[in-house]
């Protein structure tokens, strides 16, 4: 089989206005980013349109290094319901550069189930990320400014709380001194930086409803406490306009299509692991006002993304999900069950049926949101018939749908039978209304216990004194009803990625927190998860290359 860019090379694609019209956008409210990728202005959004269209959720088991496969998934499955004469489109995260010369490669898709341009898509696409990586660094160098310029009046911050960005993978940078040399050079100080999809500017984009709600975030964040134990603000620099500004286009959803030439939107980028893990909440109502069916997706495993897909991006949209679809490969519930990760290639009855717990603990999560689950597995060309199997007879015993993937492989085509599943589903057995872990009205240990218990199978919750202190910090704000976002490792339920399959009884430890006043959430950070991801030893990078000008290495 072609490579995925060698498969993304051989589509002829059509033009961008093209795929607007096809799904009922005006071509003249397309703006143009070159041939085949376009902003499309919120302002279209109809909110009676939202409300009649079928919100569809993507999410997996517990994720492996090499992913699950989500975003085929989830494109694979908007192809097949379009083969089917549904009126589908895709709505999915854009792609960081640190995984894609990191770890991954990409993440447009696979085969023939890929948004295009995927070069474009994994580079550097519309400049979002530039933009809200921009902005952040803006806010620090304004902050710096009005620390050096008011420093003779006496002004201080006992406490800055806001760092840097950059979308990298760079360890070197985590933590960093600024301001060294003559004094002309700005004060003395720690900082250091995160990867830009764990900028509260990611968060914030991703979460506004507007340009005037942006810019009222924006104004929001907290950048640190003074002397006196006040709250240091954005709007307390005066510079929330400038800002705004700096992310007046990267606010406007991208539009661009599958490799069948339907619509896809792409817009925003936050991981599920350290941030919450969904595309735009406009990007999403977009295609919900032109699409019958929408189709979306949440980062890593569901006790990661489907749970802040809920607990934080319908909460505060209103969305409702009809059918939540949970992706499984037989190599994960294989590593999930105990087998070598050098052997779950292989076949192995025993490890498959062990690592099903791992599903199971995530449909039994799903459900009690009140979702409507299928599962849907995601074949690989080593996966054997009596696996495929033994999955759908679990299924069937579980009481949930089950289906096979094969859009990789075969496009629109290897997903009818997922897309008639999802629509005699959504038609006979919707999801009920969204039952959230947490009320708004908990206290801030209350939702962190609540998810770490309920969702995760913790027995001990503990905490830092640093995270205790920043909670007595949110009490005093009056912040308390803000929804709770768990950075944690995607690799495990625990807090230690080492721990697969369906942990429970263990202690898990909030080691910090952080309060993300514009994007009106509160991050917890466990355990040992990082906000600056490192490189791996053999970095993607090393094989990313332009031969006869075409890009090599991206998938």
């Amino acid at each position: 089989m072609k490579s995925d860019i060698e498969i993304a090379r051989s589509i002829e694609l059509k033009k961008i206005k093209q795929v607007a019209e096809g799904v009922g956008i005006p071509r003249e409210e397309v703006e143009n980013y070159g041939r085949y990728i376009a902003k499309i202005p919120e302002q279209l959004i109809d909110e009676e349109k939202v409300k009649k269209s079928n919100l569809i959720l993507v999410t997996a088991i517990t994720a492996t290094k090499a992913g699950i496969g989500k975003t085929t998934v989830s494109i694979g499955l908007a192809l097949g319901l379009n083969k089917i004469g549904k009126k589908a489109i895709v709505a999915l995260r854009e792609p960081s550069l640190g995984p894609c010369f990191g770890m991954k490669g990409g993440a447009a898709g696979g085969g023939y189930a890929q948004v295009l341009p995927m070069d474009k898509i994994n580079l550097h696409f519309t400049g979002d990320f530039h933009a809200i990586t921009s902005a952040h660094n803006m806010i620090s160098a304004l902050l710096d400014n009005y620390l050096y310029q008011n420093q003779a009046k006496g002004f201080g911050l006992k406490e800055i709380l806001w760092r840097r960005v950059l979308d990298v993978n760079d360890r070197s940078l985590r933590s960093i001194v600024v301001g060294l040399g003559p004094k002309s050079n700005g004060i003395t100080q720690e900082s250091g930086f995160d990867i830009t999809p764990a900028s509260e500017i990611m968060a914030i984009l991703c979460l506004s409803k507007d340009v005037s709600d942006l810019r009222r975030r924006i104004e929001n964040i907290l950048l640190g406490f003074t002397y006196d134990d006040q709250p240091f603000t954005v709007k307390d620099l005066g510079v929330a306009g400038a800002i705004t500004v700096l992310l007046k286009d990267a606010i406007h959803p991208n539009l661009v299509q599958t490799t069948e030439g339907t619509a896809a939107f792409v817009h925003g980028g936050p991981f599920a692991n350290i941030a919450h893990g969904c595309n735009s909440i406009l990007a999403t109502k977009l295609a919900m006002s032109f699409g019958d069916y929408v189709i979306t997706e949440a980062g890593f495993g569901a006790d990661l993304g489907a749970e802040k897909f809920y607990n934080i991006k319908c909460r505060k949209s209103g969305l409702q999900p009809r059918l939540t679809v949970i992706v499984a490969t037989a190599q994960g519930l294989k590593m999930h069950g105990g087998v070598s990760l050098d052997r779950i290639k292989e076949p192995n009855m025993e490890g498959l049926k062990e690592g099903l717990r791992n599903l199971d603990k995530h449909v039994r999560n799903l459900r009690s949101f009140g979702q409507t689950v299928i599962v849907a597995f995601n074949k690989f060309a080593s996966d054997t018939d009596e696996e495929m199997e033994l999955l759908r007879e679990h299924c069937e015993q579980l009481g949930v749908g089950f289906t096979i993937n094969n859009a990789f492989t075969e496009g629109g085509e290897g997903a009818v039978d997922m897309a008639r599943l999802v629509v005699d589903t959504i038609e006979n057995q919707p999801s009920e209304p969204l039952r959230y872990t947490y009320k708004e009205e908990d206290n801030i240990q209350q939702k962190i216990e609540k998810v770490a218990t309920n969702l995760y199978g913790a027995s001990v919750i503990t905490y830092s004194s640093i995270a205790r202190n920043r909670i007595k910090q949110i009490e005093k704000m009056g912040i308390t009803h803000y929804p709770v976002c768990i950075a944690k490792t995607q690799y495990s339920f625990s807090a230690d990625p080492k721990i697969y399959g369906a942990v429970n009884n263990f202690e898990f430890h909030i080691k910090d927190i952080v309060i993300n006043n514009g994007a009106e959430m509160i991050v917890a950070i466990a355990g040992e998860i990082l906000r600056m991801p490192g490189l791996p030893k053999e970095p993607q990078a090393l094989h990313i290359d332009i031969v006869d000008g075409e890009i090599e290495g991206l998938s």
